[in-house]
């Protein structure tokens, strides 16, 4: 298992629970940016910048995902990409996106841009809360026991 992040909106806090959870598994964790950033020395963890551009990112992930990896994203449409591939994706809120969900998840990610693109005030995320963390952590350890 290989363990993919869109990096670019990332919180801070997952990615420090996924240098840990590198190290303490030995697996590899690959963090893909339009802009350089700090990972802590390890031979599990590596950097990749992409350019800048749409969705580089998520192109260079999609490109390289293999069945059994795990992609952290809030990407909606890598996500479904990542699961049509036989591989796991988890947002950094700890949603797990699966067969069984992403679909709707997919709709109704494309409703909601729909309504934004007619001048509708859809709001944004909720702001990234410590109950989120926690809930990303507990699922990322239920992943990883699994594997």
């Amino acid at each position: 298992m290989h363990i993919w992040v869109d990096a670019d909106a990332c919180p801070g806090a997952i990615k420090e629970i996924l240098f840990r959870a590198a190290g303490r598994t030995g697996l590899p964790l690959t963090l893909v940016a339009n802009q350089a950033l700090r990972v802590p020395p390890s031979p599990h963890i590596r950097m990749v910048q992409v350019p800048g551009g749409f969705d580089e990112a998520d192109k260079y992930i999609a490109a390289r995902v293999a069945a059994g990896d795990l992609v952290i994203t809030a990407d909606i449409p890598l996500a479904a990409e990542v699961v049509a591939r036989d591989a796991q994706a988890l947002s950094p809120r700890g949603e797990a996106y699966g067969k069984e969900n992403i679909r709707e998840l997919l709709d109704l990610r494309n409703f909601m841009d729909t309504l934004r693109g007619t001048g509708v005030d859809t709001g944004g995320p909720a702001a990234f809360s410590q109950a989120d963390r926690q809930a990303f952590a507990n699922r990322l350890d239920r992943l990883l026991a699994r594997r």
